[in-house]
């Protein structure tokens, strides 16, 4: 994958997302090299300029380039945010059709300069979206990556942490399943400190599981929240790609809630789905398989199930 030599990340989608992403990744030092591209270059050289100029406040000074599908042949990572955003009143679902036909387009001409690395999906819908590319691209599974349930299980620490007036680094618990509105918390998994989040419940008379699921709509209808509000989410997903992109180029092997390719875990198969997954310079190495409860497995499945529905008429 590239040329070893450095970590080159190339963006396709300079958008609220992707500038956001460049921004994160800037500021932290990841990539030794970022090519950007967009359709509207004007906007994506607007971006180079702007990122450039503030390099001499970085950690390290990478090279921000406005890039072409040919600098993908010695890319790392090709990172997509390209695509329609969604709409107010808008599912991520209602998204499927308008994003497949310009992720076949873009995955064509990345393939078509001999990339060899690793793809990251943002947009929506992820996980369909990436199990496109995942196709489009015949590329093995394990280096199709999409960003899944990392910013749901991202607020779910968050909310979690609040509510237990915790920091968020150490509540340990997750949102699997779909990117969008069958996903689900895993109760049974979850610990603040060693402490099962269940148990906690049981002991402290002033909580509740009432309140868990409170938090837990607050977590899955965020999207919507923040859009009607703002127009759009951004800054959280951006900062979640950098830290699966820092996963990925610093070989860390870490756990974080992707969307990966099942094969019989979980009892699913041929779905694109947020699992937590071992994050390393080969992109998935292993999907984590938690342990799940009956109400948990059965709320997968159909997690799992209104995937397929989408996918099926598409391949």
């Amino acid at each position: 994958m590239g040329t070893g030599k450095t970590n080159r990340v190339v963006l396709i989608g300079t958008g609220a997302v992707g500038a956001s992403y460049a921004f994160a990744l800037m500021n932290q030092g990841i990539a030794d090299e970022l090519f950007l591209i967009d359709l509207n270059e004007e906007k994506a050289m607007g971006d180079v300029m702007d990122l450039n100029h503030g390099k001499v406040f970085a950690p390290y000074p990478t090279p921000v380039v406005l890039g072409s599908y040919g600098d993908c042949r010695e890319a790392d990572l090709v990172v997509i945010c390209a695509g329609a955003n969604q709409k107010p009143g808008e599912t991520r679902l209602d998204l499927v059709e308008k994003n497949t036909k310009i992720f076949k387009s873009i995955t064509d001409q990345v393939m078509g300069s001999g990339f060899d690395g690793i793809f990251l999906i943002a947009t929506n819908p992820v996980d369909i979206l990436t199990y496109a590319v995942w196709k489009y691209s015949g590329l093995p599974k394990e280096r199709v990556i999409g960003s899944g349930t990392i910013l749901d299980t991202a607020r779910f620490r968050y909310e979690l942490g609040t509510y237990f007036n915790v920091a968020p680094q150490n509540v340990h618990a997750y949102i699997i399943g779909e990117h969008g509105d069958s996903e689900l918390p895993v109760y049974s998994a979850a610990d603040i400190g060693g402490v099962p989040v269940l148990k906690r419940i049981a002991r402290d008379p002033e909580a509740s599981m009432e309140d868990l699921d409170r938090i837990f709509i607050q977590v899955r209808d965020a999207a919507y929240e923040i859009i009607k509000r703002k127009g759009a989410t951004y800054y959280g997903i951006a900062m979640g790609l950098v830290r699966i992109t820092k996963a990925i180029l610093h070989n860390e092997n870490s756990v974080l809630t992707v969307s990966a390719l099942l094969e019989g875990e979980y009892g699913e198969s041929d779905v694109y789905i947020g699992v937590p997954a071992v994050i390393n310079r080969d992109g998935v190495r292993e999907v984590v398989e938690l342990d799940l409860n009956e109400d948990e497995k059965e709320r997968f499945a159909a997690s799992a199930e209104v995937l397929r529905k989408s996918i099926r008429p598409l391949f």
